[in-house]
């Protein structure tokens, strides 16, 4: 079996826990900035030794209100100052943090609250407290709910007056590196989802590996990220955590969308998204560059920017010619697609699901290369990513120093190292099924090359059989087919069918510029736009591209447009965009079926 495994950079204290980071900043940089937090449409900081005292009188108050050793505290917020300010909280008091998308439904909440035994909840909004309320009565063990926007953090420290420090500094050593530091529970793209046990240990083996490999992306008193993922979600929590152990300034905006207009006031270092967030900053700076009669102009830049990107690659580099087109628009457009990118970031993260070769080439060709990553809930987040010095477009990288890749025979990644879950709470069936022999059996499709890089090709559960004995795992094609502008999600179809069809869904945005471009104005077509011919012919040209990049008979030949785009309130995407398949297929019967009439 091909096996791939690099050096540990950091090693786990066996008595050290999460809390000592905050404490340890205080100590070696007291008045340095690590956090950022928006107050009266400004961004203030806060300084280490700030964001210790905060942390210690919060956690004092979680004591109070009766948080014990290893009691699990729900914690239903956007990315906010708050949400890291209770999760390092909750551990100093002993606790575990449990967290809960702020998408979530009330049944969703009554299961990760009830299955985790949760004796409290913190929430954000009066909405969120509603949903918690409507279960409560299936909650037995839930006693305090405290809403952020009720002045939570305040209520709590003024609770906390009764509470000692020495009493503080007592419960937050009981726990150890092998004690549970949090369970997170799985997006659910299949079935329920499941509680994953992370520890002390993990989070400080990822982190602090990851941190010691990307210098450059972490250096103190220089770096900064600007969090728009739901932290929620492992991807967003290993970077606030890894912010927080360099420390870099850590500063947080409540949804994507809202991430743009943040960017030239905030001014990150580092950039963080997956695929639809960077699909999205290139089709709006295409956009913009053609409403203002720049279109053939960003064209031409972008193909000179993707061409010395895959010319890097290459024995000989760059030629002159490539090198003096290449720095020609940098001066008249990379520049100030720079600038749109708050003007300081020079590298980005990307996870979630493979962000596509021809985009990567772009980002990396005007200045800001995208560092792709692969990993799970159970694995921390990041298992793998691409190191900034050696960095290889279309991969998720090498492995996290200190643990081993390795792939079985029949293509399915295997993983071992510190990084890994303890395993699924109060489930040792599933745990033993998903972590047997010691390695844990990842469930996608990969490979490695010679130098240990790693290449995902889906899902096992995912791959299509056509009717003909075809198999294909559609991630990769549908991944090409929605980078176009007008294509918001794609869902390749064909279980035992004649062909591949898709299921798209229309960006309503790009709709919009692209019928102003078009016909000089900004309504939309009359009548259903997937009546229009002209729109039609246009998404057919999206798919021929994926189709140009896997042959013709592993494409897509035929496509259904749906009326509306899949959203996390229908079930249809995880709350950080990946297509819960069996939820679409199931709703969209009806659409697949006319697919092969």
């Amino acid at each position: 079996m091909p096996e791939f495994s690099l050096p540990a950079l950091y090693e786990v204290p066996a008595d050290g826990n999460l809390t000592d980071l905050v404490s340890r900043n205080a100590a070696r940089h007291p008045r340095t900035p690590v956090i950022a937090r928006k107050r009266a449409d400004r961004w203030e900081d806060v300084t280490a030794e700030d964001f210790l005292t905060e942390v210690r009188e919060t956690a004092k108050g979680l004591l109070a209100a009766g948080v014990g050793p290893g009691d699990r505290v729900g914690l239903m917020s956007r990315s906010r100052y708050e949400w890291t300010l209770f999760d390092f909280a909750v551990w100093a008091a002993g606790g575990v943090t449990v967290p809960v998308f702020e998408t979530s439904s009330p049944e969703e909440i009554a299961w990760v609250l009830g299955d985790s035994g949760a004796v409290g909840c913190v929430v954000e909004t009066a909405e969120h407290e509603a949903a918690v309320e409507a279960v409560r009565d299936r909650l037995p063990l839930l006693d305090g709910v405290w809403r952020i926007e009720q002045d939570a953090v305040w209520r709590l420290r003024q609770e906390g007056t009764r509470v000692s420090d020495a009493e503080l500094d007592q419960r937050s050593a009981v726990a150890t590196a092998d004690s549970p530091a949090s369970i997170v529970y799985t997006s659910g793209t299949t079935g329920r989802p499941k509680g994953c046990v992370l520890t002390h240990r993990n989070f400080l083996a990822e982190c602090g590996n990851a941190v010691e490999r990307l210098q450059p992306l972490f250096r103190t008193g220089e770096g900064s990220v600007l969090l728009s993922l739901p932290p929620a979600h492992v991807f967003g929590r290993l970077f606030a955590v890894a912010s927080v152990l360099a420390p870099i300034k850590l500063g947080h905006v409540g949804t994507p969308e809202e991430l743009p207009a943040e960017l030239p006031a905030f001014r990150p270092t580092v950039l963080l998204g997956v695929p639809q967030v960077f699909e999205r900053l290139y089709n709006t700076a295409r956009a913009n560059a053609r409403a203002a009669g720049r279109g053939r102009l960003f064209d031409r830049a972008a193909e000179a920017a993707i061409a010395y990107s895959r010319a890097l690659d290459t024995s000989d580099g760059p030629s002159r010619g490539l090198r003096l087109r290449h720095r020609l628009y940098d001066r008249l457009v990379f520049r100030e697609l720079r600038r749109g990118l708050g003007g300081r970031a020079r590298h980005a993260v990307c996870g979630g699901s493979a962000l596509g070769e021809r985009l990567g080439h772009f980002f990396r060709g005007v200045g800001c290369p995208v560092l792709e990553g692969y990993g799970l809930t159970e694995s921390c987040a990041a298992t793998a990513f691409n190191p900034y010095d050696r960095q290889k477009i279309g991969t998720a990288g090498q492995p996290l120093p200190g643990s081993v890749l390795r792939i079985a025979d029949d293509g399915e990644v295997l993983l071992h190292g510190e990084h890994l879950f303890a395993g699924y709470w109060k489930d040792d069936a599933a745990t033993a099924v998903a972590l047997s022999d010691g390695w844990f059996h990842t469930g996608d499709l990969g490979a490695l090359d010679e130098a240990g890089y790693l290449t995902i090709s889906g899902r096992k559960s995912e791959v299509i059989t056509t009717a003909d004995g075809m198999r294909t795992v559609p991630s990769a094609l549908e991944g090409r087919i929605r980078a176009h502008e007008l294509v918001g999600e794609c869902v390749v179809v064909g279980e035992g069918r004649p062909f591949l069809g898709a299921l798209i869904t229309l960006d309503e945005e790009f709709v919009s510029r692209w019928t102003t471009g078009r016909r000089g104005s900004a309504r939309p077509p009359a009548g259903d736009p997937r009546n229009d011919p002209e729109l039609l012919a246009a998404v057919q040209q999206a798919v021929d591209e994926g189709n140009a990049a896997v042959g013709a008979a592993a494409g897509v030949r035929r496509f259904r447009v749906l009326a509306s785009r899949l959203s996390q309130e229908a079930g249809h995407l995880t709350p950080t965009l990946v297509v819960k398949r069996a939820a679409v297929m199931k709703d969209f019967a009806h659409e697949i079926e006319a697919l092969y009439r």
